[in-house]
């Protein structure tokens, strides 16, 4: 059994409806004199449809234990993405409509983990982070030296995300997979 209060990211457990389903993102809310919640944004494995609730602090669900196999991305096309199985060698297809958030980081070769439930390949978990290149970038503005100025880049799949002004294009980010937000400017060109 697992408490509310101890969901992260990646938790997958059987919820009160009977359908196992993965945590997306986690809050810990508590105002003054108000009880305090748990809010979460969960995903229906089965389905792949994203849900919002909130759970008391002291509710408590059956953990669901999942295998996890390492897989290399291989390419996608208009309906399937498809990844190579590292152990056997076998591809496998996996639908694009449930992959759509990590469909924005994924890069030939890219190695990630396949996720198995009773035997059944039902998704992918992204490294924490990736390195990827900034194709465009606006220009910085002189003076603008403070840490804290950001702005728009898109990198080599397409994705716009935050990143600090010193940015250009040809530099390579470091990007969390979970939340989307610049980390840090890699050296290796």
């Amino acid at each position: 059994m697992i408490l509310a209060t101890q969901f992260s990211i990646g938790t997958i457990f059987t919820n009160e409806n009977g359908e196992i389903v993965e945590v997306m993102t986690v809050q810990h809310h508590r105002k003054s004199q108000a009880r305090a919640v748990v809010r979460v944004k969960l995903r229906k494995v089965e389905s792949g449809t994203i849900i919002e609730t909130a759970y008391r602090p002291e509710d408590k669900f059956n953990e669901v234990t999942v295998e996890k196999r390492p897989k290399t991305y291989v390419y996608s096309d208009t309906e399937m993405a498809y990844f190579m199985d590292d152990e056997n060698y076998e591809q496998t297809g996996f639908p694009l409509s449930q992959l759509q958030n990590e469909m924005k980081y994924m890069m030939d070769n890219m190695s990630v983990e396949g996720l198995y439930l009773n035997g059944k390949f039902f998704g992918v978990r992204l490294p924490a982070n990736v390195v990827m290149e900034v194709v465009e970038a606006e220009d910085g503005v002189r003076g603008n030296t403070s840490s804290s100025v950001t702005k728009d880049a898109k990198l080599s799949t397409g994705i716009v995300i935050k990143v600090p002004a010193f940015i250009k294009a040809g530099d390579k980010v470091r990007v969390d997979t979970r939340t989307g937000e610049y980390v840090e400017r890699c050296n290796d060109k």
